[in-house]
């Protein structure tokens, strides 16, 4: 069986965020683990819902010789640093070199980075791998259905895998796709390929795969032993040309690849006025909200403020329409407000504390809300992961406080470290049950919805304000984010 060299590299950058992506935003835990080396990156991961762990074990099984190198992923955020991006890149460089004579190599990536320097950071990882060993090593990448493919990625790495679920429950399942691809190039010899760009973009609230149109597209992808399809819808965010859906096709004859490719992208073509991007106002919303009478909480999802997106997690529009409407029985999470949870911890439970949460990101229309507060329960943050998203796996939230504005019915988990809000554990932790309030409110994008809609009456996507724009019509990809 093959020697087969694994390394993992993870951001997905959003051009708003003023936050730079340093070495330490990759060496921290926070939703995964922080940065793993060596044998630590398939121990460290096995059996979490991850494409690497996914990869493993699929190799493992078929009894493949695995060197695993490191795997590393970034609460996604601004650009990567060069420094962050260099001292990476040239760690897996160096443990393909030290690995000595392999097979085949494969690499986890996200497929939206971008660094200072470079507006496709999986393809100047790319380059200079190739560059250090050459266009005999077959090179196999997963991506995120977010990814922004772009034509330097295709052309240097040998087959690509992308998720075909949002949210991304099949990321491990991914990662066994790679690996039996890359053993087809191992055993077949490449593949031919073709490759397709659109010109539009889809919002990401708009890419869920348990809603048309989305989910007919991914389920007609054509897949057998000797080709496969892939299509990423890509992500709005990032503030480059590549930010578009793309399809991918690998084949045994270009004719083929070609005629693969050409089908799967006129579906995408047709679907393109199908997505539905519907976002009511944070007031409207909350009415909606209230006035609902069915059994189960209404989710309200601040789709804008989603910093598993790159925003802040910490605006305050929705809070201050819930206040306005006098909103009771709702739970809000997660805020990212480390000055205000630290108050919270010195003061202890039960005491109440004056501050201001939030708002502080430079967010236009946003400021923070001042008040005073009740803590109700605090905790240090390592959150089990209880659904099947992130199910195995722990949440890093750093000193964290449920904390009430008094006066309100309104509970609010407060974090140190910013954490998208998708799992019931990010509540339950707390002691706190989102299937018995009346209103639940997650700084979430899509992702949420593997956990909550279970247990959900309705759900109601909302535009406030927020450093990720899910309002981005009309559509214009060759255009500067600060456009839309």
């Amino acid at each position: 069986m093959p020697r087969i060299a694994i390394a993992g590299f993870q951001h997905e950058t959003n051009s708003l965020s003023p936050v730079m992506t340093d070495l330490a935003a990759f060496e921290m835990a926070d939703s995964w683990p922080g940065l793993l080396t060596g044998e630590d990156v398939i121990t460290q991961t096995r059996g979490m819902n991850l494409p690497i762990a996914g990869f493993a074990e699929a190799a493992r099984a078929a009894g493949a010789d695995l060197i695993p190198i490191l795997w590393c992923a970034a609460e996604p955020a601004g650009h990567v640093s060069d420094t962050a991006f260099d001292e990476i890149a040239g760690r897996i460089v160096a443990g393909v070199h030290a690995a000595g004579d392999i097979d085949m190599l494969y690499l986890d990536l996200h497929g939206a980075m971008i660094t200072q320097s470079d507006a496709d950071g999986e393809g100047a990882l790319l380059v200079r791998l190739r560059a250090e060993f050459g266009s005999k090593l077959p090179i196999g990448v997963s991506l995120d259905l977010h990814a922004n493919v772009s034509a330097r990625m295709v052309d240097l790495a040998d087959t690509i895998c992308i998720f075909r679920t949002y949210p991304h429950l099949d990321m491990a399942e991914t990662g066994a796709r790679a690996f039996a691809r890359l053993m087809a190039c191992f055993r077949s010899g490449r593949p031919q390929k073709a490759f397709r760009k659109a010109d539009f973009i889809v919002p990401l609230h708009a890419q869920h795969t348990g809603a048309e149109p989305a989910r007919s597209l991914y389920a007609r992808l054509y897949d057998d032993a000797a080709a496969h399809v892939e299509l990423a819808l890509g992500f709005s965010a990032g503030d480059t040309p590549d930010r578009v859906p793309s399809v991918l096709a690998y084949a045994q004859t270009q004719g083929q690849a070609d005629a693969l490719v050409e089908t799967t992208f006129a579906a995408l073509n047709e679907a393109r006025g199908f997505f539905d991007t519907t976002l009511l106002d944070a007031g409207e919303a909350v009415r909606a909200a209230m006035a609902h009478s069915g059994r189960g909480p209404v989710v309200l999802v601040d789709v804008q403020d989603n910093p598993g997106a790159g925003a802040s997690s910490d605006t305050t529009g929705l809070l201050r329409a819930l206040v306005a409407a006098g909103a009771g029985d709702v739970l809000m999470g997660l805020f990212h407000d480390p000055t205000l949870a630290a108050r919270a911890h010195e003061a202890g439970t039960g005491a109440e504390i004056e501050g201001a949460l939030g708002g502080r990101s430079g967010v236009r229309g946003d400021s923070p809300f001042a008040g005073n507060f009740h803590v109700e329960a605090l905790s240090h943050g390592q959150c089990r992961y209880t659904g099947e998203m992130y199910g195995g796996g722990t949440a890093t939230l750093g000193p964290s406080a449920v904390l009430s504005p008094i006066g309100t019915g309104i509970r609010i988990v407060v974090t140190s470290i910013r954490n998208q809000c998708l799992d019931l554990g990010h509540f339950a932790h707390f002691g706190l049950d989102p299937a018995a309030a009346r209103i639940v409110c997650v700084k979430s994008t899509a992702h949420f919805r593997a956990a909550f809609e279970p247990i959900a009456a309705t759900v109601i996507p909302v535009a406030s304000p927020g450093l990720f724009p899910c309002r981005i019509s009309p559509l214009d990809p060759a255009g500067p984010l600060a456009s839309v």
